[in-house]
This record gives structure tokens, C-alpha cells and sequence, in this order.
């Protein structure tokens, strides 16, 4: 009777302890990524239960970015990012979960160390104390060095000891940062399941930022330094990118992801302004450009005379990848306008090569504007997502003006 027993609690014990795993915590968690040189990126998520599924929000300032495909099978958690081509693979330990994030680039994967855990809603601190300085305001930052020197421009928000804000440059922005102060240190971080960045550095003095690290992924490193200045600005956007001398409208044929070629002289874009937008899956400013097309834009304008078509330059020669990668994406998005799988990014100048009418190509996303005639009117270069507040709106606004005046010819 007594080993009956035993056996009984043991079993019910076994029953518990499995069923204990089935789910993770709700509430907000803390997460760790380590990287080549051991640093820790931290963000925080938070776990939910929406219609008897569980689903988690990813936290970086403001941003809130839903994940809804998480599989738990017995003590592995398995989580695929909604962008980006990445996944986390994880084990329970205890009420934490341990294992990797794996991003899968085309050609290969990179995978870091991760850990989480629950009932966590710090992010670089418990307790960071009492601040030394304040570096709310607007920095001219130097990223690199003399061989690779580039001019952004930083934007912060300190409440306390906590801080949000980004950095912009010439392609866009580095998006919903999150961080605070601790002494004379600034701490900043974002992760949006394609993107791990870290940002770093020493509080000189009220105006001045040195000794700056700028990690990204598993082994990017950068330096920088910056100097508020609130008048510190980059160049225009649409002044970076143009075509050669000789041409006044561009041509192409490409195949959208049912394989289908598709040109710029189809019927579908006869007497109609088109906006083509230069992007690649990999590309987070590209998404947020996505997400203002789709969500706002193209309902509004298509009516009105508007077409849109996206040329994807992916990471990877192989059309089948290229074509599961861009199906996510238009999934994710539900974007109605079509994808064409244009070019190769790694290779060097591959835009021009595949746009030869283009004298300069700058970055990721470019965005061409084309009137109704055929011709090319302008080109913008980068895009500042709702990270970066007003100059978001300013952009929309300014866009929306250009879109009116071209429709009105």
C-alpha cells in the first residue's frame, strides 16, 4: 500500500509538473541576448493569454510588437518572429527559459545566447539611482572612424533615470530605443526579432557624449561620439539619390513572388503616379515604410489614380528563399500591391546594376516617384518611422502634398 501510494503522489507530481509547462507566465518578462563579446542585451516582452492562445508583445519605448506563433512541446518553447526570418528555441528552466535566438540570413545563420525571466520589468537596472546628467534633447553624433565616418543625428527623452528616443541617418532610423541613465553612463537598446542593438557611452558633461559603442547582432561594433546641438539636421532626403544625367523615367521587368514577370509598362500603370519602393525583408525601416503604404496610404490614393509596386532586393540568390521570405512579409502586412524579386543585396552595387538608369543609390528603402507621364519627378531616400515622432508626421504630410499635386496634373 505504501509503494501504491508513493507511486501515486509521484505520478500526480510527474502530471503537475508537466502541465506547469505548458504555458509561460503571464506578465512582463525580462530577456537577455549575449553577444561575441559577451555584452547583454536586455528588453522586456510581456505575455498574455488572447482567446486561449498565449501571445507575446515585444517592449522598446512605445513600440508594442505582437507575436502570435509560440509552441510549447513538453519543456521547449519555440517562437517565430511575425519579420525578419527569425526564431527563438528555447527550455524551460524552472518558471525562466534558456536557449538561442537564431536568424536565419539566406545563406547561413547567426544564433546568441538567450535567457529570460519572468515577473521582470527592468530593463538595464533595478535601481539606477539618481542620474548624474540629463540627455534630453537633440545630438549631433560621429558614428565610425575616418575611413567610414557617418553624420547622424540622436533624439532622447530622459524621465529620471529612464530614456527613449532613436538616431537618425541618411536611411532611416534605428527605431523605438530604450535605456536610462546610470551615474555617468547612457544604456540603450532595442530588439525587433530581426534587429539586436545596444548603444553605449559616457556622459561627459551636459552637452558632450563620449566614448561611445554601438553593438549590433551577434559581432557588429561601431564607435561613436556626439555633441547636443539642437539644431543639428541631416541632408535633404530627396536630394541623395538620382538618375544619370540622360534619363528622365526608369524601366524594368522583374517576377513577383507567384513568378509572374512584371513591367513598369504594363497596363495597370498607364496614366497613373507609381511609387516604387526600393526594399528588402531584412530591412526594418523598410517595414515601418510598409506599414504606412498599407495601412493609410494605399487605401487612401489608390482610388484616386495610385499604384504601388515593391522591387526586393533579398539575402540570397535562391528564388524559392526569396519567395518565402517576401510571402511572410506580404502576409504580415497584407500588403495589395505586388512584390517583385529584383536583385541580391550582399552584392555590391546591385541596385544600379538592375536600375541602370540610377546614378547613385544611397540605401535602403528608396522610394521613386513617378508621375503620370512616365516621368521620374523625385526620389527620397530612407524612411523615419513613428520612432522619430514629428519627423514621421512631417514626412507623411510633405508626401501626401507631393502624391495630391502629382494627381492634380
Amino acid at each position: 500500500m505504501k509503494i501504491k501510494a508513493v507511486l501515486i503522489a509521484l505520478s500526480i507530481f510527474i502530471i503537475n509538473s508537466s502541465s506547469a509547462q505548458n504555458k509561460l507566465k503571464a506578465g512582463v518578462w525580462r530577456g537577455v541576448l549575449t553577444n561575441a563579446t559577451g555584452n547583454h542585451l536586455p528588453f522586456n516582452f510581456e505575455v498574455s493569454d488572447t482567446a486561449g492562445k498565449q501571445q507575446i508583445k515585444v517592449m522598446n519605448g512605445d513600440e508594442r510588437l505582437k507575436v502570435t506563433d509560440i509552441k510549447i512541446a513538453g519543456d521547449s518553447v519555440f517562437i517565430h518572429m511575425p519579420l525578419f526570418d527569425s526564431e527563438f528555441k528555447l527550455k524551460f528552466y524552472a518558471d525562466s527559459l534558456t536557449g538561442q535566438w537564431i536568424k536565419h540570413l539566406g545563406v547561413k545563420d547567426a544564433a546568441m545566447d538567450f535567457t529570460a525571466a519572468p515577473n521582470e520589468s527592468w530593463r538595464f537596472f533595478k535601481d539606477a539611482g539618481k542620474p548624474a546628467l540629463d540627455v534630453t534633447g537633440r545630438w549631433a553624433a560621429i558614428f565610425g572612424d575616418d575611413d567610414s565616418r557617418e553624420e547622424l543625428v540622436g533624439e532622447f527623452k530622459q524621465t529620471g533615470s529612464a530614456v527613449t528616443g532613436t538616431f537618425l541617418s541618411t536611411s532611416g532610423d534605428y527605431r523605438f530605443l530604450e535605456g536610462g541613465v546610470k551615474a555617468d553612463s547612457l544604456y540603450l537598446s532595442c530588439f525587433d526579432g530581426g534587429h539586436a542593438f545596444i548603444f553605449t557611452a559616457k556622459i561627459s558633461d551636459d552637452h558632450t557624449l563620449t566614448d561611445g559603442k554601438f553593438y549590433s547582432g551577434y559581432s557588429g561594433l561601431d564607435k561613436w561620439t556626439a555633441v547636443k546641438n539642437e539644431n543639428a539636421k541631416l541632408p535633404d532626403a530627396y536630394s541623395l539619390t538620382a538618375l544619370k544625367p540622360e534619363y528622365k523615367k526608369i524601366a524594368f521587368t522583374f517576377k513577383d513572388i507567384n513568378g509572374k514577370d512584371v513591367s513598369l509598362s504594363d497596363s495597370r500603370f498607364k496614366n497613373k503616379v507609381v511609387i516604387v519602393q526600393i526594399l528588402g525583408s531584412w530591412c526594418p525601416n523598410c517595414m515601418d515604410e510598409t506599414s504606412y503604404f498599407v495601412s493609410s496610404y494605399y487605401n487612401k490614393y489608390h482610388k484616386k489614380g495610385v499604384e504601388i509596386v515593391g522591387l526586393a532586393y533579398e539575402r540570397t540568390t535562391d528564388f524559392a528563399k526569396s519567395q518565402r521570405t517576401l510571402q511572410q512579409l506580404k502576409n504580415h502586412f497584407n500588403i495589395p500591391y505586388p512584390l517583385l524579386i529584383t536583385g541580391y543585396t550582399p552584392a555590391k552595387g546591385d541596385p544600379e546594376k538592375s536600375l541602370p538608369m540610377l546614378a547613385t543609390f544611397k540605401g535602403f528603402p528608396s522610394t521613386i516617384i513617378i508621375d503620370k507621364k512616365g516621368d521620374v519627378r523625385k526620389i527620397h531616400t530612407g524612411f523615419s518611422g513613428p520612432g522619430t515622432g514629428v519627423h514621421y508626421t512631417e514626412f507623411i504630410e510633405e508626401f501626401e502634398k507631393l502624391t495630391d499635386d502629382l494627381l492634380a496634373e
